[in-house]
């Protein structure tokens, strides 16, 4: 047992673990604007058309597969933390497996799957013949986006957060130059900013893969070895754990699309005052994500350890840390939110609509940060049933509380029933806490 563990953490290590991955959550959004930002000032509106559209079917198809960086997070945290590092690296040669499969998987399927999204999108013919370019070129990165899932997740699991901002910014940097010498540089416009993307992509994967082995290898001893890497209890429990959190994960795209959908049912206006306010919600889901993911590495380690003083300790000190950043964000939300908003857009009816309802963006803000830290533990201790129970319950008391709240008082009641419904997940999934501490023996 690593009983070490308890003494080893502060307010400062975890604030140290999680500033990079903060800022790694930060840099990665860039991507797309300087894609948008490049071809903005070079192409035309359907070539800025193609690249928003071409993005948002990506961003929707690989958010899909996000278990795989959760999962390989939860799982290479508790065999670090049992001192098991063969185990570690098969958790992540399982996890780079599967993702280089599904990425595979999404190049043999990239027809059915872009025509599909086309017929739902009902973007213009010169729109469509432009994401059909972008897309055809950007999918074969797929098995390298998909296997720096599993990276990301072992570098996460491991405390290596650092690296993963380097990486991302890595990402960027190549993005950024290729995007210049082939747009800029060659003409070669949307085709252009795809193979950029496509190059970065494939080289953030392959640095990665090597910051990984060189972490993880051992003198004399073969980095793999495959009666564990392919043993199939854990094979099972990694599809079982990464199941779930892909259920999860489609429980609150459709929580989130609901609101967006009874959103616009109240009108453009509206529509486009809950967006500018969700860009809030998401710049204030980089710093508490950021908390969350390094309490993942720290209780996946306690797990591993079997030591629950360290994961009462490291949970208590990460909440603390969240907590007083989720009212300072909601203090820059209530006294900076006019001015962010004015920045966001000129128009003077959107501006109102954004400042009468930007005080339940506050406390969503507010209150949020309960449920980004148990997500934060159930991750990492790869309780992922639990997650995928509370995200269903979440969604059912979210869909009810609208029923009730939007006749009453309309867009006003679909913000209480959203602050209602991150209230629920928090909830649902503190229920599960106590099961999930006694198990740590």
């Amino acid at each position: 047992m690593n009983n070490h563990l308890d003494t080893t953490i502060t307010h400062s290590y975890v604030i140290r673990l999680a500033t990079p991955i903060i800022l790694a959550n930060m840099a990665a959004p860039l991507l797309g604007l300087v894609d948008t930002a490049v071809i903005g000032h070079t192409g035309d509106a359907s070539n800025l058309g193609a690249i928003a559209l071409g993005s948002l079917v990506f961003n929707f198809v690989y958010w899909a597969f996000g278990f795989l960086r959760m999962g390989t997070t939860g799982f290479t945290a508790q065999a670090a933390g049992a001192g098991d590092y063969i185990e570690v690296r098969a958790a992540f040669g399982r996890a780079l497996l599967l993702g280089s499969g599904i990425g595979l998987l999404l190049i043999i399927a990239q027809y059915p799957i872009i025509h599909g999204a086309l017929w739902l999108l009902n973007g213009s013919e010169n729109v469509e013949a432009q994401v059909k370019i972008y897309w055809d070129i950007r999918i074969w990165a797929a098995p390298a986006t998909l296997a720096s899932y599993a990276i990301m997740g072992s570098l996460i699991g491991l405390g290596k957060t650092r690296q993963l901002l380097w990486l991302q910014l890595l990402l960027n940097v190549i993005n950024l130059l290729l995007d210049v010498l082939f747009v800029v540089g060659f003409d070669w416009g949307v085709r252009g900013i795809a193979l950029g993307t496509l190059i970065a992509e494939w080289s953030c994967a392959l640095v990665g893969l090597i910051l990984v082995l060189k972490h993880l290898h051992q003198k004399n001893e073969k980095f793999w070895q495959w009666e564990r890497l392919l043993n199939r209890i854990a094979i099972r429990n990694t599809l079982s754990t990464n199941a779930d959190i892909m259920w999860r994960t489609l429980f609150l795209l459709t929580g989130f699309a609901f609101f967006a959908n009874q959103g616009a049912g109240f009108g453009d206006t509206t529509l486009a005052a809950n967006h500018i306010l969700l860009q809030f919600i998401s710049f204030s889901a980089f710093f508490l994500d950021g908390f969350a993911f390094a309490l993942e590495s720290l209780v996946g380690k306690a797990k591993g350890a079997r030591n629950r003083a360290f994961f009462n300790k490291v949970i208590a000190i990460s909440t603390q840390i969240s907590a007083v950043t989720a009212v300072l964000l909601m203090l820059i939300i209530l006294l900076g939110g006019a001015t962010g908003i004015a920045a966001i857009t000129s128009i003077t009816n959107i501006q109102e609509e954004a400042k009468n309802f930007l005080p339940y963006a506050a406390i969503y803000v507010l209150v949020s940060f309960v449920a980004f830290q148990l997500d934060g533990i159930f991750i990492g201790a790869t309780h992922s049933r639990a997650m995928r129970n509370a995200s269903f319950y979440a969604l059912i008391v979210f869909l009810a509380s609208s029923a009730l709240l939007i006749p009453l008082s309309n867009n006003h009641g679909l913000w209480i029933a959203f602050v209602i419904y991150v209230i629920a997940r928090a909830v649902a999934l503190g229920i599960y806490l106590p099961q999930l501490r006694r198990s740590i023996t």
